[in-house]
Parts: C-alpha cells; structure tokens; sequence
C-alpha cells in the first residue's frame, strides 16, 4: 500500500493529478484493503467498544403481569473496567483472604489473575449467551450480552 501512496503522491508532484483527485485514489486505497480483509466484508467496520453488559431473565412459559423480563439489569462497562483497575490495589493479605472465601464457596478464582486486558479479551468474545433454566415447572432464558 506504501508504494501505491508513493505512485499517487509522485503523479501529484509531476502535475498528471490534481490535490483532489489524489485525495481521492488515497481516499480509495484505504478503504479497498478493509473491504477485500475477509470473504463477505462484514467486518469491514472496526466493532465499537461495548457500553454496557446486559443480564436478561425471561420466563417463556408467558408473561409476569404483562412484563417479560423478570430481571433486566444493564451494567456500564466503565464500572466493571473501573472494578478491574481497582483490583490491582487491593492489599496481598486482603486479597489472599478474598481469594481464600471464593474457595471455601466453590468458586476457584484468584483476584490477582484478573487484569484489564482479560475483560476487554472475555468482551470482545461475548457476542450473545443464552442459557435455558428449568425452573419449578417453568422454564427461563437467561441472556447475556455487550451493546
């Protein structure tokens, strides 16, 4: 791609080119590499960073008083960014202590694991989980995803 920027930028300087047209074919040149990337060019536009994580519980069976959600919680990705960040400053002993309770409750999680980059990995691979729960003769969808 260099030396095409290289070619029109030549063609400017010995006057074949006017400032807009070259503007233009550079304008092109970026664009092309994107949309010839992948087979069909869904993915030609960068994906947006992720506002918000979004937990829905939903009974199939029918709907609570006209309401199908059950729970609808929308968490701003900052403040799970922000909890990430904060891990890092939580004291050795406090946290051995925290990573010691998750244990004991069947939850084999180490806090010092946890980095920022992790979060932005486990995102970027969340697309859209459902999860169907038999629940007292009822059955729930449990959906959770990024927008």
């Amino acid at each position: 791609m260099n030396e095409d920027r290289r070619r029109i930028l030549e063609l400017l300087a010995q006057g074949k080119v006017t400032a807009d047209e070259a503007e233009r074919l550079i304008a092109a040149l970026e664009k092309e590499p994107a949309a010839g990337s992948t087979a069909a060019g869904a993915d030609a536009t960068p994906k947006k960073k992720p506002k918000y994580l979004r937990v829905q519980v939903e009974s199939q069976e029918g709907t609570t008083a006209g309401n199908p959600s059950l729970v609808n919680v929308r968490v701003p990705m900052q403040l799970l960014r922000a909890g990430v960040r904060l891990v890092s400053v939580i004291p050795a002993q406090a946290r051995a202590h925290v990573n010691d309770a998750l244990r004991e409750n069947g939850v084999p999680f180490d806090l010092s694991q946890i980095k920022p980059e992790n979060l932005e990995e486990i995102v970027d691979q969340l697309d859209d989980l459902t999860v169907d729960v038999d629940q007292k003769n009822e059955k729930v969808k449990v959906k959770v995803f990024c927008e």
